[in-house]
């Protein structure tokens, strides 16, 4: 596979790249990320081997990574049309502003145009939303975002870390009422956080919403940096924010090896790969601080694991989900098709069901 094996984001006419060019690192007003030439040089490097979606967010870098993406763009008259920007709204860069962030209509709108201002463009293609605001009702930002998509300053609307229930709860309504309805729903996916596919990653499926999972990598931590041959930080700085793996971590870290040294290639190759190709996913998010790290990770597009591969990942990693995903995958196909094949599985008998061949 290649970034230019591009795929439909959700029920959409949206074609984009498999791995996403995620701007988060961009700028070091942090005192940490990627300087502004060394993101200039990502980008360039992304877009040459065929790659069209870059996504950013209002809070990156408190707007430097949006302004060093537009400030790219705007010197290459012609080259913005052809490229998918995607931003983010919700996160709130005025201090004590209670209308500076979130999801109500005042908010929206003045985070779009400065979004917009610093990205040096006149619409965007996926708008997102980061977060819930548990304080607005889904109809006040629905109709905000259908109302952006009409005048032509935003393409599709996006949803990112929002319960299952709320996501559905926004698409069923946009539905109904006519709106812009999302077309892709961005959620935290790895080898070491799975819990999204108890109810966020069927409920995409069901709803139309291509999956995008950010940190891939886990923090790092799947970034073949870690290993339990190793001993001590390998990272102060990454260690402070995100810790150290913990030993059902290190269960994982240790299989991932063995399968990356089969495979010929490194453990971050093949998280990202595992990443890839799970039921759902229609583009992964990969960024990083330097653009031997970037390329490394775009190494991942070349790797194909094989059935026993995928098996021993998806062993060692099963997440525990919340109720009901357990007794929906094993108890409900004996319930309701009581020992027949049915779409190539084949289910069991109940044992009450064979206790008695009487029936009322």
């Amino acid at each position: 596979m290649s970034l230019d094996s591009y795929v439909s984001l959700g029920h959409s006419g949206l074609r984009v790249s498999p791995l996403t060019l995620g701007a988060m690192t961009f700028g070091e007003d942090h005192g940490w990320g990627t300087s502004v030439e060394e993101s200039e040089a990502i980008i360039a490097e992304y877009l040459d081997r065929g790659g069209n979606f870059i996504d950013t967010a209002n809070i990156y870098t408190n707007g430097h990574s949006e302004k060093i993406i537009g400030d790219w763009f705007a010197a290459r008259p012609g080259l913005r049309d052809r490229v998918v920007i995607g931003t983010k709204f919700f996160a709130n860069l005025f201090e004590g502003d209670p209308n500076g962030g979130g999801a109500g209509r005042k908010s929206i709108v003045a985070a779009l145009e400065n979004s917009l201002r610093r990205l040096r463009t006149d619409y965007v293609d996926v708008y997102w939303l980061h977060n819930w605001d548990r304080t607005v009702p889904i109809e006040e930002t629905m109709r905000t975002l259908d109302d952006l998509a009409t005048a032509g300053k935003i393409r599709y609307v996006g949803l990112s870390d929002v319960p299952a229930w709320k996501a559905a709860q926004a698409q069923v309504t946009a539905r109904f009422r006519g709106w812009t309805r999302a077309v892709g729903l961005q959620v935290e996916y790895s080898l070491l956080e799975r819990t999204s596919e108890g109810e966020l990653i069927p409920m995409a499926q069901e709803l139309g919403l291509g999956v995008m999972p950010w940190s891939p990598l886990k923090s790092g931590l799947l970034s073949g940096k870690y290993s339990r041959s190793r001993t001590g930080s390998v990272d102060t700085l990454r260690t402070g924010l995100v810790g150290e793996p913990g030993e059902k971590d290190y269960d994982v870290i240790d299989v991932l090896e063995r399968v990356a040294e089969e495979a010929e290639t490194t453990p971050a190759a093949v998280a990202l790969a595992w990443v890839r190709q799970r039921p759902g996913v229609t583009s992964t998010l990969v960024g990083a601080r330097r653009l031997e790290q970037f390329r490394a990770n775009l190494a991942s597009l070349e790797v194909h694991l094989t059935d026993a591969q995928i098996a021993a990942l998806n062993e060692v990693s099963v997440p525990a989900l919340n109720f009901p995903a357990e007794n929906n995958h094993t108890l409900a196909p004996s319930l309701a098709f009581a020992g027949a094949t049915v779409d190539g599985v084949r289910t069991s008998v109940l044992p009450l069901l064979k206790a008695s061949s009487v029936r009322y």
